[in-house]
């Protein structure tokens, strides 16, 4: 099916086993971006329909509760099953939505069910402990418990995928749930939160309520929620952790990132290549690791930057539906607006187009929101570009001389989520990954993710970590427990010989 052939969807909210819609009735629409025509029509969320949406997912605690944990990770792998078995349907409706290629939205929704397997498989390895006292005469352990009703805050770039990274740790540890999926690309939430009923989960334990900025903020507020999962932009994250410090409630934020891929003159320059490209204009840069910045050696910066322009010329951009496209559009036109703005101030600061810098019309979709790959020299470190996030793809190429200089430009910005190292030297590649400022560092490769490796920035890219062991934690409380064993009552007002 070319996305020529897509129908207009209805959709309502999911709160408690059940389509929803919203109290007051109101609607809104969301555009297809690849047309630039009207799609889909959602539910939107006023504060009535999220505290709704809370209150189901409160109820549900105690039955959630009652399952065992190991029959609750149980019910994880068999929604992970369900997942799996629509991975096509679910990976195609997103592209719909967000115009990335389906290839790729599809290859997510099949490895989604690997992060529910995982932490379907630790919901029954939460431990307490026994601590040893001087005073042998009591018993003291600990307790981990669940948090309650976990926030789910999440955006349009792949919003199936990044929903599962913070729901499947919270259910493991007992929580339940109520996502806020973008308002760019509800859909697939909606309909894989379908599929969990399917696979027995107790109503209530996972909600999903539709709507943009005003419901978001309604979900972060709610005296109901004890944690909120948020990836988005830094100013987005700034409110949620100022609202959920407020009411002393938890939080953990994925922010924005301006992440640079540093090449050294001993690379593998094919290797290079090929990760620089896929590092920037993979899903149009619509990545929050997007390798936004590439700074590369003075001595290849020539030889390097002619072949990355020579491969931003060849990449297909069409329908993300067919299988040839290579980049699909922009999602939305708002962010299509930044990346043309943001190119233009580029250029007045003294940058050079080497490639692209404007928006395009294929054929076939004069309306959609397509931006060319765009390739930036002769940008200097603290240039307005080269120091915040663009979301698009648009990557500045930055030389540098020697590896302090590379670590000193790499580092300074506000961000620190992600980096890129390329070399063949083994002691200095370890060196940058212990002196670069950022929660992931890869060597000689980029955009690598998986379920059990922790994930998370430094600096103004977020707060905690998702994936591995370390996520679940973030999900429980501790209670100690004391009890005396000795029958002689320790009465302190009682003297004794």
């Amino acid at each position: 099916m070319s996305i020529a052939q897509v129908v207009e969807q209805r959709f309502q909210h999911w709160i408690a086993g059940a389509d929803v819609t919203s109290a007051d009735g109101a609607t809104f629409v969301t555009e297809n971006p690849t047309t630039g025509r009207a799609w889909g029509k959602f539910a939107l969320g006023a504060p009535t329909d999220v505290n709704e949406a809370v209150h189901a997912a409160q109820s549900a605690r105690k039955a959630w509760a009652k399952i065992s944990p190991t029959r609750r990770g149980r019910m994880m792998m068999r929604w992970a099953d369900k997942i799996a078995e629509n991975a096509e349907r679910l990976g195609r409706l997103e592209s719909i939505q967000n115009g990335k290629l389906a290839s790729e939205l599809v290859l997510q929704a099949r490895i989604v069910p690997d992060w529910l397997y995982y932490y379907g498989g630790l919901a029954d390895k939460i431990e307490g402990r026994v601590i040893p006292l001087d005073r042998t005469s009591v018993l003291n352990y600990t307790m981990r418990e669940p948090l309650g009703v976990i926030g789910v805050v999440m955006p349009w770039n792949s919003p199936l995928f990044l929903a599962v990274m913070a729901i499947a740790p919270a259910l493991a540890a007992g929580n339940t749930v109520v996502v806020k999926p973008s308002e760019v690309t509800s859909a697939s939430m909606l309909e894989a939160a379908k599929l969990a009923k399917e696979a027995d989960f107790p109503d209530g334990v996972i909600n999903v309520i539709t709507g943009g900025r005003d419901t978001a903020e309604a979900l972060v507020s709610h005296s109901g929620v004890a944690k909120i999962a948020f990836t988005g932009g830094v100013e987005a994250g700034r409110k949620v952790a100022v609202s959920t410090a407020s009411r002393f409630a938890h939080a953990t934020l994925e922010l924005g990132g301006k992440s640079a891929s540093i090449v050294f003159p001993d690379a593998d320059l094919a290797q290079a290549e090929a990760g620089l490209l896929a590092g920037i204009f993979a899903a149009a840069g619509q990545t929050c690791v997007a390798g936004s910045r590439a700074l590369i050696h003075r001595s290849i910066h020539d030889q390097l930057l002619q072949r990355l322009v020579e491969r931003a010329a060849d990449i297909r951009i069409g329908d993300p539906l067919v299988s040839s496209t290579q980049m699909g559009p922009i999602a939305t036109r708002s962010q299509l607006s930044k990346n043309e703005v943001m190119v233009q101030r580029a250029v007045a600061d003294g940058a050079k187009v080497a490639f692209g810098g404007e928006r395009i019309r294929p054929d076939g979709f004069r309306d959609g929101f397509f931006f060319s790959p765009t390739i930036l020299t002769n940008v200097r470190p603290h240039d307005f570009i080269a120091q915040n996030e663009v979301f698009g793809p648009v990557l500045s190429v930055i030389p540098f001389d020697d590896e302090e200089e590379a670590l000193t430009i790499a580092n300074d910005t506000q961000f620190g989520l992600a980096a890129g190292v390329w070399t063949m030297d083994l002691r200095r590649a370890h060196r940058m990954a212990r002196a670069l400022e950022a929660g992931t560092v890869w060597i000689n490769m980029y955009r690598g993710i998986t379920f059990n490796s922790p994930f998370g920035g430094y600096k103004a890219s977020g707060i905690g970590r998702q994936n591995g062991i370390e996520a679940i934690d973030s999900y429980l409380q501790t209670k100690s427990v004391w009890c005396e064993l000795d029958e002689v009552a320790q009465d302190p007002f009682v003297l004794r010989s």
